[in-house]
């Protein structure tokens, strides 16, 4: 008797452990190998370009204001790059972010190795930076549907953030020797160099397919449709909402962080790298335990407990004095805060037709990137008055307040959520499930 398709197939499926079961599609695995070396460097210059504006000014305020600089156009611009991921091909548009955001990190390395940069430099290329951002993270985000099967796109979403965040491990550690050892400026060379992998393994794909360009009497029609579908559908409202408060309220700890490891806990880069890597360990354990789950049910929960973790441990981080029990909550942060935002990218990608796809992960990303320069604004500001570790700890408060509330509204709004949502003709919520 010959197999059919679907039996070879679940074979095919059963071949590969669970927890990996993506990397059965050859473009995935080409995409896996590419963004994490890419990701290494790209968190290399992460702490380098921290430390850089550190050492140049010594000031938290500068310290936000980078930040800001860096997010922004993630907020401004995310809904153009929604529309740019739904209407052109993912995977040319990746292509071309990817090459920018290497001249670019190769500009800026150029510049500090030659030893003219200037805290303006930063700035700007901190802006061009997030522009170019505002176009690939939807892009990407949405582009990993395109290369597995709708049932290995949790795995590969979850494979994603593991990924993230064991280059969030690696890169700093790397970076904290670099730096203190011959300077900033070979992280951003680095980096630069490092998008060579991921250029080279979007080349090698190959698609049977290539979607067309959307036909649109209207761009405000196409990106008022995606509105609409996330804000009149409880469940995507409610995950967008949480994550933006996250980000508002907790994920400026980073940008701070240069302050704990040099003033508060005494130490320098390396310090700094430690640190970092202690969230990068806690986040990667937090990803490979989401990959490992075989189903998107029960992730609401995750989510919000998530949310509170998050918030209880960056409390625990703002008022330890000592550098052990720092790295202790930095790996409690790292995981709370990966298991929250990777379950709430696992979940909105589930419930939105791919149709709709790069506009509901542009307001994602809009929510988790775009809402974190307005956080770290302010945390720089409430730092220079109110001091760091007051300021990361009112935001841990406030960040595990929300997951209170996320949590007591799950039965309201499991009550609407069908995998994925249909696709209406007013997107408005279909009741069941």
């Amino acid at each position: 008797m010959i197999p059919s398709d679907s039996s070879r197939g679940t074979a095919r499926r059963r071949a590969w452990p669970v927890g990996i079961r993506a990397l059965r599609h050859r473009n995935y695995r080409l995409f896996f190998v590419g963004q994490l070396i890419s990701v290494i460097g790209s968190w290399m210059q992460s702490l380098a370009q921290s430390w850089l504006v550190y050492r140049l000014t010594g000031s938290a305020l500068l310290l936000g204001l980078i930040g800001f600089a860096d997010k922004v156009p993630v907020f401004l611009l995310g809904l153009a790059g929604g529309l740019v991921a739904d209407r052109f091909d993912r995977h040319r548009v990746v292509i071309t972010t990817q090459t920018l955001m290497m001249l670019q990190a190769l500009a800026l390395g150029l510049l500090v190795v030659f030893g003219v940069v200037q805290v303006w430099h930063i700035f700007l290329f901190a802006v061009v930076g997030g522009i170019i951002n505002a176009f690939d993270l939807p892009a990407r985000q949405s582009f990993v549907a395109s290369m597995v099967v709708q049932d290995d796109l949790p795995n590969a979403l979850a494979l994603n953030s593991s990924i993230f965040n064991a280059a969030r491990v690696i890169g700093p550690a790397i970076a904290g020797v670099v730096v203190a050892v011959i300077g900033e400026g070979p992280c951003f060379l680095l980096n630069s160099a490092s998008f060579l992998a991921v250029i080279a393994c979007l080349l090698m794909m190959r698609f049977d397919t290539r979607p067309g360009r959307a036909e649109l009497s209207s761009t405000f029609a196409y990106l008022g449709q995606g509105l609409r579908f996330a804000t009149r559908n409880p469940p995507v409202r409610g995950l967008l909402v949480l994550i933006g408060l996250i980000a508002i309220c907790g994920m400026p700890y980073i940008v701070l962080m240069p302050v704990f490891a040099g003033e508060i806990l005494g130490g320098g880069a390396r310090a700094l790298g430690t640190l970092m890597g202690c969230t990068g360990i806690g986040a990667f354990i937090g990803a490979v335990s989401l990959a490992r789950r075989e189903s998107v049910k029960g992730l609401g929960r995750v989510v919000a407990a998530g949310a509170i973790g998050f918030g209880l441990s960056l409390l625990l981080f703002s008022i330890s004095r000592s550098f052990a029990l720092s790295e202790i909550a930095l790996v409690l942060v790292g995981f709370s805060m990966i298991t929250q935002a990777a379950a709430t990218n696992l979940l909105l990608q589930s419930l939105c037709p791919d149709a709709l796809r790069g506009r509901v992960m542009s307001l994602y990303t809009m929510m988790f990137v775009g809402m974190a320069p307005f956080g770290s604004l302010l945390a720089g500001s409430m730092a220079h008055t109110l001091g760091t570790p007051a300021t990361v700890g009112i935001g841990g408060m406030l960040c595990a307040l929300a997951g209170l509330v996320f949590a007591s509204r799950i039965p309201y709004m499991r009550r609407f959520v069908r995998y994925p949502i249909p696709e209406s003709a007013d997107n408005r919520p279909v009741a069941g499930g």
